[in-house]
């Protein structure tokens, strides 16, 4: 005959589990703000250049470079991939859309459904915490200037208050 589980080892393993997703989501369990950027956060940072190194940098540069003339459409017609450091315009854009640029794709991010793009989407390949651990390992790389100028799009607009 089959022993059954107590109950007080049902309820530990759930409250176990859910312990382990808030360490691997960083303790970033604020459920309206999920795509933040914490550069700051060493071990996020430390996730996200092993995610960008194998995800990103074939396309966007070892060095944050990006590809050549990426301002000018190439011969299949799309966008060279942009660099992603301060002379690239990543900064220009807030966390969230940075975020959604990154699991979404630029069409479905900003909402042009016949914008192609080579930046492919990393829905279902990428987790949320691996596409924030990746956003902010970049934006870890850029100098504090360009920082500063990033966070300022991040606050709120008291203006929509």
């Amino acid at each position: 005959m089959a022993s059954r589980m107590p109950l007080w080892l049902g309820a530990l393993a759930v409250f176990v589990a859910g312990g382990v997703a808030i360490a691997l989501s960083g303790g970033n369990t604020a459920p309206g703000e999920p795509w933040r950027l914490r550069p700051d956060d060493a071990k996020l940072v430390t996730l996200g250049r092993q995610v960008y190194e194998a995800r990103c940098a074939s396309c966007h540069g070892v060095r944050l470079e990006g590809q050549a003339n990426w301002r000018q459409p190439g011969a299949d017609g799309l966008l060279p991939a942009p660099p992603h450091d301060a002379s690239g315009h990543t900064w220009h854009h807030p966390d969230e859309m940075l975020f959604r640029i990154t699991k979404y794709g630029v069409a479905r991010a900003a909402k042009l459904p016949n914008h192609a793009s080579a930046m492919p989407a990393f829905e279902g390949v990428l987790s949320d915490t691996e596409i924030v651990a990746a956003l902010s390992w970049i934006k870890s790389q850029w100098p504090p200037s360009v920082q500063s100028r990033h966070d300022a799009l991040n606050r709120p607009d008291p203006a929509s208050r």
